[in-house]
């Protein structure tokens, strides 16, 4: 727990350059305090402006928040929940336990209090856990210079008000959504609803993924989405930043997971070192037992080596090939799905693509293979025995198999992932390759044993 000292000495926060970051842009105090010292950032803070507070926690980059909230006195703290936008008060509070986010929620009862709970109970990743419910809305029934005064009136106390929400008077149903720039367009008595696009607007439930989403800001250009009940109330807004800030963070976690990890969940310099040997260890023991399964099925063909010695000189190139061929299937079909671009159900039509695609990449990396060999044959490098011929066959012909086994399997292995619950990411390519590693080594000695069969086996 960050504690704040009571005499911090001013000279020490002069030096640092906080006077002059206290007026500049926030993001530049952001990154200040990130750098700072868990105890001097509190402290910093503490001797910023209520105002310059807010921007400062209105910002995703701050790091520790939580911890940094906490450090705050319980006055200045209940201010600043108040005063920050509530979509980002609510992602501070997640960060803490929940008898400390209890504490400083029930000096708010019964507003913000209930809003921040109500924000906090949506599922993390969700639509509902990405709004905000600071947004402006109005009967649809207003004219043009009501609407005006209203903004006016209501401007500081709203995250966005380029998008205005018209609802039904008596159901408080959502009718239409109209921009900012259509409604200055208006003249003052004329009705607001008259000025909205006759269609209706684009809506998301609070249970919608964050994925989906922000596939919806992609495809129809927006800068907020209102998010509904089923009688069509409007419960708050998604605006693009929150939707940016969710779709990086995403593809951190997606990254991460690539490299065969848990998630960090935060900086990589701010991960403490235990908690970054259990983020790696455990990912990194399931695949050393999985390669312990390429031992075995070596042991399995140990007569095939001990007669065909040349054979193990290829293992290597075997083993990369495959998992390399099935790396980028995987990281294809990951993207794509996450993407919406394929779905569940055209499981098989990536299957017949990659059925082809497997075996001209395939063919392509045999004949490159075998090529290598007999040049390093007939150029005399290395005399790879009377009946070399057939070893480079046995050679091409394995990476055939491997690399479209690799392409199959890594197309598929999302698939299986989504259909069972889970993340797609989690078939992150180390693991791929060590699935093809083992599959990789049977169909090679399998290979061998077919060709070389009555020769060198």
């Amino acid at each position: 727990m960050l504690q704040t000292p009571p005499d911090f000495p001013a000279e020490a926060v002069a030096r640092r350059g906080l006077g002059a970051l206290a007026t500049g842009h926030a993001a530049d105090l952001v990154e200040f305090l990130n750098e700072m010292p868990p105890e001097e950032a509190a402290t910093a803070l503490a001797r910023l402006p209520a105002d310059r507070r807010v921007e400062a926690f209105d910002h995703p980059e701050l790091s520790r928040a939580g911890a940094l909230l906490l450090a705050l006195p319980g006055p200045a703290a209940a201010r600043l929940l108040v005063d920050m936008s509530a979509d980002r008060a609510a992602d501070v509070l997640r960060e803490l336990p929940p008898d400390r986010r209890e504490a400083l929620l029930r000096p708010l009862e019964p507003e913000p209090a209930s809003s921040l709970r109500a924000l906090l109970a949506y599922p993390e990743g969700s639509a509902g856990s990405l709004m905000t419910t600071e947004f402006v809305s109005l009967p649809a029934t207003v004219t043009v210079a009501e609407a005006l005064a209203h903004l006016r009136a209501v401007e500081r106390t709203r995250e966005t008000i380029y998008a205005l929400y018209l609802l039904d008077p008596a159901s408080g149903a959502l009718l239409r959504t109209i921009s900012l720039r259509r409604l200055i367009t208006g003249e003052g008595p004329q009705k607001v609803i008259d000025l909205a696009l006759p269609r209706e607007p684009v809506t998301v439930a609070v249970s919608t993924p964050r994925a989906e989403v922000a596939r919806l800001f992609a495809r129809h250009d927006l800068l907020a989405v209102p998010v509904v009940d089923a009688r069509r109330q409007v419960l708050g807004i998604v605006t693009v930043d929150d939707v940016l800030d969710a779709v990086i963070d995403k593809g951190t976690e997606d990254a991460q997971r690539f490299g065969g990890m848990e998630s960090l969940g935060q900086p990589y310099l701010r991960i403490g070192f235990l908690e970054m040997i259990r983020k790696r260890a455990g990912w990194l023991c399931i695949l050393l037992l999985g390669e312990m399964l390429t031992a075995s099925a070596m042991q399995h063909f140990e007569d095939q080596l001990e007669k065909a010695i040349v054979l193990t000189l290829f293992i290597p190139l075997i083993m990369s090939s495959g998992g390399n061929s099935g790396s980028q299937a995987t990281s294809l079909l990951i993207r794509a799905l996450a993407l919406g671009q394929v779905r569940l159900t055209d499981w098989w039509r990536v299957a017949l693509r990659e059925l082809p695609t497997g075996l001209t990449l395939g063919a392509m990396l045999g004949v490159l293979g075998a090529g290598r060999l007999l040049a390093w044959q007939w150029a005399g490098f290395y005399d790879y025995g009377p009946h070399y011929l057939l070893v480079a066959l046995t050679v091409g012909v394995g990476l055939v198999g491997i690399v479209l086994f690799g392409s199959l399997a890594g197309s598929m292995l999302p698939f299986l992932l989504k259909r069972a619950g889970f993340d797609p990411a989690s078939a992150s390519a180390p693991f791929v390759a060590t699935l093809v590693d083992v599959t990789g080594l049977v169909i090679y000695f399998s290979v061998a044993t077919v060709i070389l069969g009555g020769t060198l086996l």
